[in-house]
């Protein structure tokens, strides 16, 4: 059961989060997507979100319900991408949808109370998302990264710069980013780091979300 019911629970969640960790199981060493999921928590992350782009929806649905499982013992907020069914059927805490996924608007005539996530990559779907009525919207890619295949070019921290004033939800960012890169986004408003491999395939996954989160704090 999720511990925050409503969007408005949910925001003020993520609030609170700092460092926003994407698993995915082809990026996870070799190691069961739950262990890492468990050790991210350890770690001390207030969100999780899961990314499967292959698996069946079977598989994905149990992966989703034991995620929950674990999120709820360590108050975290659990997102699963692209799949509102999904999202629904595990009572995550809310979707996060890409330009191809069903429009922010029309989840939202479905799942009022979830807390909804919009990638976004450029000035117009910036503000599309937030006319959509998004919880939050990611900002990315902002440096090359290996984990998804994109059509964009990477933003850089100069377009970053431009976008971010505009942006009127949380908001996170995404996309190549490295422990070094961390305090430079926090100096351009960026409170709500996201990261893929950053996290699932360290040594340690607890220690390496603490270190991001001690980063960030310092």
């Amino acid at each position: 059961m999720a511990i925050y019911h409503t969007e408005k629970k949910r925001v003020e969640a993520f609030k609170q989060a700092s460092v926003y960790p994407v698993v995915t199981t082809d990026f996870c060493a070799g190691r069961n997507p739950l262990d890492v999921i468990r050790s991210i928590l350890e770690g001390g992350a207030k969100v999780v979100q899961v990314r499967e782009k292959t698996m069946c929806d079977r598989d994905y649905l149990y992966l989703l319900k034991e995620a929950r499982k674990l999120t709820d013992d360590f108050g975290a907020l659990l997102i699963a991408d692209d799949r509102l069914d999904a999202a629904l059927l595990a009572d995550a805490d809310g979707v996060h949808l890409g330009q191809d996924d069903l429009p922010c608007a029309e989840a939202r005539k479905l799942a009022p109370q979830l807390f909804i996530g919009v990638s976004t990559h450029n000035r117009d779907e910036l503000l599309a998302a937030q006319r959509d009525g998004c919880s939050y919207l990611n900002i990315g890619p902002i440096f090359p990264t290996g984990t998804k295949s994109l059509p964009m070019n990477p933003l850089g921290t100069e377009m970053l710069s431009e976008l971010a004033p505009q942006v009127k939800v949380p908001f996170s960012v995404m996309g190549g980013i490295k422990i070094s890169h961390l305090k430079q986004l926090h100096s351009l408003g960026c409170r709500h780091i996201a990261a893929v491999t950053a996290f699932t395939q360290a040594d340690n996954p607890a220690a390496e979300v603490r270190k991001w989160i001690q980063e960030l704090e310092d």
